[in-house]
């Protein structure tokens, strides 16, 4: 089934009662204020008038239902013509665990809201507080159960390389969001945006910079746990925007295709074990699925080095492989 187009409205750090070390949504969602429900009229009419039907409207980016009740039916009941038209199909939006209630869950519902995304950002309560969350794992735990409890879409996010956390942490995380079976999960690694007070922490020395290299490695060991749980990972790494990367970003896990570094990891990984026995010098063909040749071969071809001088090969090769599944690595060896 093909995927209903978003059409996204940011509402930085909106309803929001905690500063997250690491958060300035103005920068990261590319929006500097937030949005009335005139805005919301005027971005579902230039839809309409490009002739576009069955979006899901989305309001990303702050904490939707920490605001008042009214404000939230602001936004709301602005897109109710445009359900009624056929514009919009459904609607999603983000919040926080701590702000989740059975009856304000009610309210969305009543208004065509079908998916709700709890940024969790980590399950280990000590993280939580270092990154200054105000919420727990526990809240996460809670709201998680309201939101399916009341026949909602669940998606969590989750952040790798938060302040205090380590590799085991952020792995513990990723089971413990599996549990709570979302219908999908955004994975964040950490990044150091301008201006934030992890910045701060960080150039004073009371941070370790969570890398690029660091997120792949961890993502890498998770993300097939989420596929073996047959839970998608919708979004790996934030979106790049104009803001970050001239100088937003100013460290940290931000590169504009940090989900195919993660995936060519996993393959380049599945090669490696198949190459253990073959012998050095040999010519190697790997076979993967034809969506697959740009992540096995690596960004910059990064995994064709790795893999020929690390196992001294006089060369490899990637082909496409019609009937090959998605993260299938097949190897054709010549002398």
């Amino acid at each position: 089934m093909a995927r209903a187009r978003i059409l996204p409205l940011f509402v930085p750090n909106w309803g929001c009662p905690n500063e997250c070390v690491f958060c300035d949504q103005k920068r990261i969602s590319g929006s500097p204020l937030p949005v009335s429900g005139h805005d919301v009229t005027r971005a579902l009419e230039k839809a309409k008038g490009e002739g576009l039907t069955g979006l899901e409207l989305a309001f990303y980016g702050g904490s939707f239902t920490a605001v008042s009740p009214a404000l939230q039916g602001e936004l709301l009941e602005a897109a109710q013509p445009y359900r009624t038209d056929g514009t919009v199909a459904s609607i999603r939006l983000s919040t926080r665990p701590d702000a989740v209630d059975e009856a304000g869950l009610a309210m969305l519902k009543s208004y065509g809201v079908a998916t709700v995304e709890l940024g969790a950002q980590s399950m280990d309560d000590s993280v939580l507080a270092a990154s200054g969350r105000g919420h727990t794992a526990g809240d996460t735990v809670r709201a998680a159960g309201l939101v399916k409890a009341a026949g909602l879409r669940l998606i969590l996010q989750m952040m790798t390389g938060l302040p205090g956390s380590d590799r085991e942490k952020d792995m513990e995380t990723a089971r413990r969001v599996i549990a709570l079976a979302p219908d999908g999960v955004r994975i964040y690694p950490t990044v150091i945006v301008k201006g934030t007070p992890l910045e701060d922490m960080w150039r004073a020395g009371m941070y370790k910079e969570h890398t690029v290299s660091d997120a792949v490695a961890v993502c890498a060991d998770m993300l097939p746990l989420f596929e073996a749980a047959g839970i998608p990972v919708i979004r790996l790494g934030l979106n790049p925007t104009d803001e970050l990367s001239a100088g937003g970003a100013v460290a940290g896990a931000y590169h504009p295709a940090l989900g195919e570094l993660v995936r060519s990891e996993i393959l380049r990984r599945r090669a490696a074990k198949l190459l253990k026995e073959v012998p050095p010098g040999s010519h190697v063909t790997l076979g993967v699925a034809p969506n697959r040749v740009s992540a096995m071969t690596g960004w910059k071809r990064s995994n064709i080095a790795a893999l020929t001088e690390g196992f001294h090969l006089a060369s490899v090769t990637v082909k496409p492989m019609e009937d090959a599944g998605e993260d299938t690595v097949s190897v054709d060896v010549r002398p």
